[in-house]
């Protein structure tokens, strides 16, 4: 069963001034596109906010510079952008 599900185009929240939309007429092409993509899905379902819930913090509140929540998106980030800046073109 063939299924016909190809958007034109993909809306994404702006970035500051500029708007942010993905295409997928340019033919065999790789970017940073997957980095925006991961950030809309965390943006709509609160993912790395889910993800940061499930760790109990132990460390001195005085001494904290940076969430659990920053932590945890770093990490995230850092496996997840360099699969998709290098994943290949099938």
């Amino acid at each position: 069963m063939n299924t016909e599900c190809k958007p034109e185009q993909l809306e994404f929240q702006s970035l500051g001034r500029r708007e942010v939309i993905g295409r997928f007429d340019g033919g065999r092409i790789t970017s940073d596109g997957g980095g925006l993509l991961l950030r809309e899905v965390d943006q709509r379902i609160g993912l790395l906010d889910r993800l940061a819930a499930c760790f109990t913090d132990h460390r001195n509140p005085e001494s904290i510079e940076h969430s659990v929540r920053d932590l945890v998106a770093q990490r995230v980030y850092g496996l997840a952008l360099p699969l998709i800046e290098w994943a290949p073109i099938i």
